[in-house]
């Protein structure tokens, strides 16, 4: 279109902008108030556009960036974005923080105020130092020996310091906000990762609640009140169970009480923690007073060894056989439990009668020497007697019982791989101070100070107490869990100062108030992955009450929570928290090896003391240390973790994190491409590489749903797709168009499940589109080596715009680039997916060879469920002078060597002269030719001139066969038609072009557009150039049904017939027909006779794929 052009003065130039000014001015008065001058500094006015009505420096109120303003909507300016930043606050979202007592308090807290010390630290040391410290390190001391022991701490803390420093290095990489290690793991690793890794990190935070509970249990029944036991013991060898159900009751009722006060009331359990904290720093404060005091003065705690068997000192006081009083012996309580009767007489236990009874001292402290005694392991068997190694003993008669007397047992088998599984809840709790980043004055600082100090700290603590209980405690004591030798003291407590009960006291109140911590902080977490969206089936559990509190996942804690509860054993619970915590921290270390060895650009920690090696060392300790604990609770984490990253993978949400596994998947992808050679890939490794081709309709919609069907059953998922398209116009114009028509491919190409890439083109034309898609489609070494395209049924109306003159170019440029071809005829008539042939054959016409591809696409189609059930054929056509009964076999023996089951059959086809129907066939079609070539008038002419010569050739032509004269005129029009409008457009691009274009360019443009078609029409340059081609014109078009047929013509259209004759009668009912594809003759006047020998060719078919190689071996009989 021309475009118009207003000639202003100078002058009113001035004008024109003082009064765009003065209505700039009104529209921005407000905003100019309240911005004011900015910088307090009068502005100039310019001396260039006469301002002298506008107040001074108004018209550049604000003006400074007059340049970005029409950018400002969607680029504010920094000065508006820095302050947003710089203030910005890491709270939760959607949860309202509890700790505030009141709105008015929480209105007041406009930001994070705790400190490293507070906020992180004292958090850390108080999840990390627990349960385990107080009922269990002692026994794992005596029962792995000092020196094991020492290992098993050293390897447990190791792996939680290198995943602290992998911790610190991600939460120092940009502001954290409230989420912890699910937040840091999904955004690094992606939402499968985290929501796999999330969910376990949950279920170890529920079950470690269960153990704290259950540690509650065990200090509460054994330790302070024994006689609260419901469930009493009645049988020898009954004990554990009895224990085991009053752990059942108990738990229950704890673990109902527990979530009913964290429902109740939260703030008052943040509030606690503090008080749990200086319980357990009390505690460890007495150990350590206790150890000096036994360097002076040992604590008086006698055991009671009968040989050197420990004796439980439950039912008895007196560690003695006899008692002198007043010259007279006297049997003890000890001598009943293992005779009779209380004479002296009496009948008793073999082994009592053959050993004495000695008594010394359970804690003889650190100056003792004990240590060399404790330092190696005494691992032993369920049901085994605690024994002091140095002490004689004499043994006894096998045939005498252990039951029922008052030995202390073991009541599991110890050996170090369980002893691991054990301990290593108690090193756990190093994600407290991340947990809380929303609540910290600097969480980059804070994060990797405080954590980093607390698992110094309590590493040296689990250390040396290891080193202190070998050096003070004697080894039978250790190795007794319950205490029973020390009358069912605390063992550790035995140790303490002042008194045993400042340890029973202090565990029992951190026991209780880490269990409360772990019932409110996992229905926090779970809330979090559920509000993230990325697992469907729990996102009914991001719901809560108004204030935020999250009752759903509350209520699925506790019910978690009472399985560990109804497992009832505190060694048993143990190992598997310790799974799913390992597998955690398994991904924090990964994430950070991730991250850093793939350089991204937004890496950059504040903290430095970070590299790859050590987070892939602390990876690997992680995941040894989850076999050494329990190999088939590993495995069962593992399966865990698989299914819900593959339900996320499959069913969940899409999100895009910029996570680190998607930049992993580009770098592998970009290492991939390099590798694969650019060129053509050895016989044994082809397969097709498909390029798509589908037709869209008006509405972006796909016209061919089925074509991608076909695609999906014959890769399977397998090798590169590559689903195209040409949209006609120019880029910028159809730009909502492509991605229209994007979106809408991609979402057929999910309903029908094929796994590929899409790629729209838009061209000027589609003949030059679908060259570009040919040419550039893929990337290096993964380009497709094969066209997938529908036949055009329609490719003699105009408006079909996929029209037979972009089909036959489209083979040829195949052919050009060595690409195979394949062209689905009837593909509207092809199976879905859902489709199932129960019978039938998949028919191959094997006329020429062509590389083997008709070979290899039915041995491909047969892996999909859809063609499973059909059976290959193979035909081939034997000539005159071939011995058909040799070539049955040669081919037989082809197939035995390429692995394919298949039928055979060779068919004779002999040689006959060209039939009537043949001859005029190739007549009617040269006919069609003919008429296009001297059709070249207009539209009303055209018309009655076609007209004319219909009525003329009726009378003339009486042929009973496929076409008639009517249909060949119409064909001509409809194809005629077609080109006009093809030329059309394509002299609106060039107008298009050319309005775009330079002066001179337009000239030349328009110059060469007026020699190619006069566009102007006058009435009288119409009636002259009508009189003047009409005579010629009709004259030709009159000689057209006098002209005989090409021999040439006449022979290939004997072929079609002769073969489709052959074809119709083996393979009519057949389920798929493949058949070579002739090539397009080489002198392009005959394309239009092309299109109709492929037609006679293949009809009466249903479903026929029209194969053309790419002229190379794409299948061989070597291994």
């Amino acid at each position: 279109m021309p475009t118009s052009f207003t000639v202003v003065p100078v002058e009113a130039q001035g004008e024109e902008r003082q009064r765009d000014g003065q209505q700039r001015e009104d529209e921005d008065e407000g905003d100019e108030r309240d911005r004011g001058t900015g910088d307090g500094i009068a502005r100039e006015s310019s001396p260039f556009i006469n301002c002298a009505e506008l107040g001074r420096g108004s018209m550049y109120e604000g003006k400074n960036m007059a340049l970005f303003e029409e950018e400002m909507d969607s680029n504010p300016m920094v000065s508006s974005l820095l302050n947003k930043l710089a203030n910005y606050t890491n709270l939760t979202q959607g949860v309202v923080e509890h700790e505030a007592d009141e709105d008015s308090k929480r209105k007041e807290v406009k930001g994070p105020r705790m400190g490293t010390f507070i906020g992180v630290y004292l958090p850390c040391l108080q999840n990390i130092l627990g349960v385990i410290l107080f009922l269990r390190l002692t026994w794992i001391v005596g029962t792995a020996g000092v020196l094991e022991s020492f290992i098993i701490v050293f390897m447990c803390c190791a792996c939680t310091m290198l995943t602290a420093i992998s911790m610190s290095a991600i939460a120092t990489n940009g502001v954290v906000p409230a989420g912890g290690s699910y937040y840091m793991i999904s955004r690094s690793l992606g939402p499968e990762f985290g929501g796999a890794v999330g969910l376990c990190f949950y279920l170890g935070t529920t079950f470690a609640g269960a153990m704290y509970i259950l540690g509650t249990i065990e200090i509460l029944l054994t330790y302070i009140s024994p006689s609260a036991a419901i469930f009493k013991v009645t049988d020898v060898g009954e004990e554990t169970e009895a224990m085991l159900n009053n752990m059942r009751v108990y738990g229950t009722c704890i673990v109902i009480l527990m979530a009913i006060v964290v429902f109740v009331g939260v703030k008052y359990v943040n509030k606690l923690a503090l008080v749990f904290l200086a319980c357990v720093i009390l505690s460890i404060i007495a150990i350590y007073a206790g150890v000096i005091k036994t360097a002076f003065d040992p604590p008086d705690f006698p055991i009671c060894l009968l040989g050197n068997r420990t004796l439980s000192k439950r039912s008895f006081d007196v560690c003695a056989k006899f008692t002198e009083s007043n010259n007279e012996t006297k049997t003890t309580p000890l001598w009943l439990l293992f005779c009779d009767s209380s004479l002296l007489n009496a009948t008793c236990d073999d082994y009592f009668s053959l050993n004495n009874v000695t008594e010394i001292q359970g804690i003889p402290g650190i100056m003792s020497g004990v240590l060399t005694d404790n330092l190696w392991s005494a691992y032993s068997e369920k049901g085994s007697i605690v024994e002091k190694k140095d002490q004689p003993s004499v043994a006894g008669s096998e045939e005498s019982k252990m039951g029922g007397l008052p030995y202390v047992f073991t009541d599991i088998m110890t050996y170090f791989t369980m002893l691991v599984g054990i301990y290593f809840p108690s090193v756990t709790g190093i994600m407290a101070g991340s947990n809380r980043s929303g609540d910290l004055k600097d969480a980059q600082k804070s994060i990797p100070t405080g954590t980093i100090l607390a698992i110094s700290t309590t590493s040296f603590i689990y250390l040396s107490c290891i080193v202190l209980f070998g050096a003070c405690i004697e080894g039978v004591i250790l190795r007794d869990k319950f205490g029973e030798a020390v009358n069912g003291n605390l063992v550790v407590g035995t140790l303490a100062w002042p008194s045993p009960w400042v340890i029973v006291i202090g565990s029992f109140f951190s026991t209780c108030g880490a269990g409360l911590q772990s019932l409110t902080g996992a229905p926090r977490l779970l809330q979090a992955i559920a509000r993230d969206g990325i697992v469907p089936f729990i996102q009914i559990f991001g719901h809560g009450k108004a204030n935020g509190e999250p009752t759903w996942a509350l209520l699925l804690t506790v019910g978690i929570c009472e399985i560990g509860i109804l497992i009832a054993s505190l060694d048993s619970v143990a190992p598997i928290l310790s799974m799913f915590f390992l597998m955690c921290y398994m991904f924090v270390n990964l994430a950070c090896a991730v991250q850093t060895l793939l350089r991204t650009p937004n890496w950059r920690p504040r903290f430095k003391y970070y590299h790859w090696t050590l987070s892939f060392v602390g990876m690997s300790l992680c995941l040894a240390l989850m076999f050494i604990c329990s190999w088939y609770y590993a495995l069962i984490a593992m399966l865990i973790a698989g299914c819900i990253y593959k339900y996320i993978e499959y069913r969940g949400a899409e999100k895009e994190w910029g996570d680190g596994i998607r930049g992993l998947s580009l770098n592998a992808a970009h290492y991939a491409l390099l590798r694969v050679e650019d060129g053509p890939p050895h016989t044994k490794n082809w397969r097709p590489q498909l390029l798509v081709l589908l037709n869209l309709d008006n509405e972006q919609l796909v016209k061919h749903p089925r074509l991608l069907s076909f695609t999906s059953q014959l890769k399977a998922g397998k090798g590169l797709t590559i689903v195209g398209s040409v949209l006609q116009g120019i880029y910028l114009d159809k730009c909502t168009e492509t991605h229209k028509a994007e979106e809408n491919v991609k979402a057929l190409m999910g309903v029908e499940k094929t796994k590929g890439f899409c790629q729209i083109v838009v061209s000027p034309n589609f003949r030059d589109g679908i060259s570009y898609l040919i040419q550039s489609a893929g990337l290096g070494g993964m380009k497709h080596n094969t066209v997938l395209m529908a036949w055009p049924q329609s490719w003699k109306q105009a408006e079909n715009r996929f029209s037979w003159k972009n089909f036959v170019d489209t083979v040829r440029e195949t052919t050009s680039a060595q690409q195979a071809l394949l062209v689905a005829k009837n593909i509207d008539l092809f199976p879905t997916n859902q489709e199932r042939f129960t019978e039938g054959n998949i028919d191959v016409w094997w006329i020429v060879h062509d590389g083997g591809m008709l070979m290899l696409l039915p041995f491909l189609l047969r892996q999909h469920k859809v063609w499973r059930k059909c059976k290959m054929r193979i035909f081939t056509v034997a000539q005159m002078d071939d011995n058909s009964i040799q070539m049955k076999k040669d081919l037989q023996m082809f197939l035995y060597h390429l692995r394919l089951n298949a039928q055979v059959e060779v068919v004779e086809m002999l040689e006959n002269d060209i039939s009537a129907f043949t001859y005029e066939k190739t007549l009617m079609m040269e006919q069609r030719s003919q008429m296009l070539k001297q059709m070249q008038l207009s539209k009303n002419e055209r018309e009655r001139e076609i007209q004319s010569i219909t009525d003329e050739s009726r009378g003339s032509v009486r042929r009973n066969s496929y076409s008639s004269p009517l249909s060949i005129v119409q064909d001509a029009q409809a194809l005629l038609t077609n080109d006009y409008q093809e030329e059309e457009a394509q002299l609106i691009h060039d107008k298009n072009t050319a309005s775009r274009s330079t002066p001179a360019v337009e000239a030349s443009v328009a110059a060469a557009v007026a020699e190619k078609v006069q566009m102007t029409w006058t009435k009288e340059k119409f009636v002259a150039e009508k009189h003047k081609n009409k005579d010629s014109n009709v004259s030709g078009f009159k000689d057209i049904f006098n002209m005989k047929p090409n021999q040439s013509n006449v022979r290939r259209m004997h072929t079609a017939v002769k073969l489709n004759g052959v074809v119709l009668n083996k393979s009519q009912h057949a389920q798929l027909v493949l058949l070579n594809m002739p090539g397009p003759p080489k002198n392009r006047k005959g394309d239009e006779n092309y299109m109709e020998f492929l037609e006679v060719l293949t009809e009466g078919l249903d479903r026929v794929l029209l194969v053309r190689g790419s002229g190379r071996e794409v299948i061989t009989i070597y291994s």
